[in-house]
């Protein structure tokens, strides 16, 4: 594909489109929305919808299974709860005192109350429903016997059903102007430091978790909440995607190389096929056709749809190549980018390579094979992505390009005309290099060698995401577990038989680091009584 196709260098959105991430403003119309975000972080599954109030606590009866959403065979439930959250912590406008309902879940099946009570492990959640990530963080589970942990998982404001101002919540930049990650982060401490209270466990010590977006929370919530949490497990959380930190192509340049290591036909194949499409989907004839080819349940308008589509199978695929079966985003083979090479590599001599490419994408799309067609277009957002495409368009801005070795279409990123993108859509203009200002970024090892302490940085080398991340340890408590074979926070998923022993190795060093916190805490502690 040319380089001034609209197509994006990397993927369109989370799960099925970028138009996903910018369907809910409605403060403008533009004639076009943003094209260089950065792909969206894996989230999904509708909400729940049972609520009761009760003074500024307040319990569900919904249950959901864990087990059941991760094929686990033991049966480990949460909670639902609701918290009366404030809308604005840093201003003392009229508006500010305004309350909403924040969700969070809870699981004390493992909790030690006495003599002392055991840690608190809270999840700060995502841009999405919370109960995808509890439901994808078996690891917190499989690890909270041992320290007899109360598990918290706390959804993200303007997500899910945390909405502070209901179905109104994204109606314009008036209400969404409160969707920040400091407001998030201070919702969490709000939330940690009342339920603590609320279950006379001030004392106890507090681990955040988090992945990818929610990895990148967890970290920061260390460095500025170093009062409320005690330590930090950051997996796949790219703090170092801004500015000029990390190479602009990285992304893009990971996931091509994951396809080339498993097969150079198979990467060949992908490089060659987005010239094919644009040339074919060049008139409406052509558009009839490759809606056949691509088994599309309405005739395609754009052939950058189908090149979106394509785009997405392979990038979220790499994201995800899990050494086990996995359905986190879609049902999942293990090891799913040599099962996508091997499905090129099949073909025979001179077959089509928009056949060999769509075949490969159906694997991502349709490995269970129900999927009787495809919804190619359209502004679905089934998994609650609504609000990234405004956290990118004021703080998130992650320059990504395309770079001729990559199996992508070539790319650039324009600061300017993200700004005026974002302008045009939202209102608003980005704070480019906000995220760097409030949280740091430049020269982060000589800085948190000073200054943080007890962080775990956890990253898979096929994770695209993972050149954005903290590689090297920083100090003797800030430490980075890598591995060369993991991918998007694998090691956060449940624990299977048929993990590799890399994974268990990775595991282990978490569960030994976060024990040695815990133990220091509880010493501090102990003296502070004496």
């Amino acid at each position: 594909m040319a380089a001034s196709s609209s197509l994006p260098v990397v993927v369109p959105a989370l799960f099925l489109l970028l138009a996903a991430a910018f369907a809910p403003a409605t403060a403008a119309s533009p004639s076009k929305r943003p094209t260089r975000q950065p792909p969206l972080f894996p989230v999904g599954l509708a909400p729940l919808h049972q609520k009761h109030s009760s003074g500024r606590y307040a319990a569900s009866a919904v249950t959901a299974s864990a087990a059941e959403a991760t094929d686990n065979s033991t049966a480990k439930l949460f909670t639902a709860h609701y918290f009366l959250q404030e809308l604005d912590h840093f201003t003392f406008t009229p508006n500010s005192s305004h309350l909403f309902s924040q969700k969070y879940l809870l699981n004390d099946t493992f909790w030690r109350r006495k003599p002392n009570a055991g840690p608190l492990f809270v999840y700060t959640g995502n841009e999405g429903d919370i109960e995808w990530f509890a439901t994808n963080t078996g690891f917190m589970f499989d690890i909270a016997p041992e320290f007899g942990a109360l598990l918290v998982f706390i959804e993200h404001r303007f997500y899910g059903e945390s909405m502070p101002f209901g179905n109104d919540s994204y109606r314009s930049a008036e209400t969404l102007g409160y969707l920040t990650s400091t407001q998030a982060l201070a919702d969490f401490a709000v939330v940690i430091t009342s339920l603590k209270q609320n279950l006379s466990a001030v004392d106890a010590p507090v681990v955040v978790f988090g992945g990818s977006y929610g990895g990148m929370l967890a970290s920061w919530f260390r460095l500025k909440y170093p009062h409320v949490a005690m330590g930090a497990v950051a997996s796949s959380a790219p703090i170092l995607q801004f500015d000029d930190i990390t190479p602009w192509s990285s992304f893009d340049d990971t996931v091509s190389q994951d396809f080339k290591s498993e097969s150079l036909n198979c990467f060949s194949v992908i490089k060659a096929v987005w010239d094919v499409l644009d040339d074919r989907g060049s008139n409406h004839t052509g558009l009839l056709e490759l809606s056949k080819t691509f088994r599309a349940c309405k005739t395609v308008q754009s052939a950058d749809s189908l090149g979106n589509w394509l785009a997405t199978a392979f990038t979220y695929t790499a994201m995800v190549d899990y050494p086990t079966p996995a359905n986190f985003m879609m049902n999942l083979p293990a090891y799913p980018v040599k099962e996508m090479c091997k499905i090129i590599d099949s073909f025979p001599t001179g077959a089509d390579v928009i056949d060999k490419a769509f075949a490969a994408a159906s694997l991502y799309y349709n490995y269970t094979g129900d999927q009787k067609c495809f919804q190619v277009e359209g502004d679905d957002d089934p998994h609650g992505l609504n609000g990234w495409g405004w956290q990118y368009c004021t703080e998130m801005v992650m320059p990504m390009t395309g770079s001729n070795e990559s199996m992508f279409p070539p790319a650039s990123f324009s600061y300017e005309n993200t700004s005026e993108d974002c302008l045009r859509y939202y209102g608003v203009r980005p704070r480019m290099h906000w995220i760097t200002t409030e949280y740091g970024g430049h020269k982060i090892d000589k800085v948190l060698k000073r200054f943080g302490s007890n962080i775990i940085f956890s990253n898979g080398m096929r994770d695209p995401w993972s050149r954005g991340g903290v590689l090297k340890n920083i100090s003797s408590s800030i430490i980075a577990l890598v591995t060369e074979k993991g991918a998007h926070h694998l090691d956060f998923r449940f624990a299977t038989k048929d993990d590799p022993d890399w994974v268990v190795e990775q595991r282990r060093q978490e569960v030994e680091i976060i024990h040695g916190w815990i133990d220091q805490y509880n010493k501090d502690i102990a003296q502070m009584w004496q």
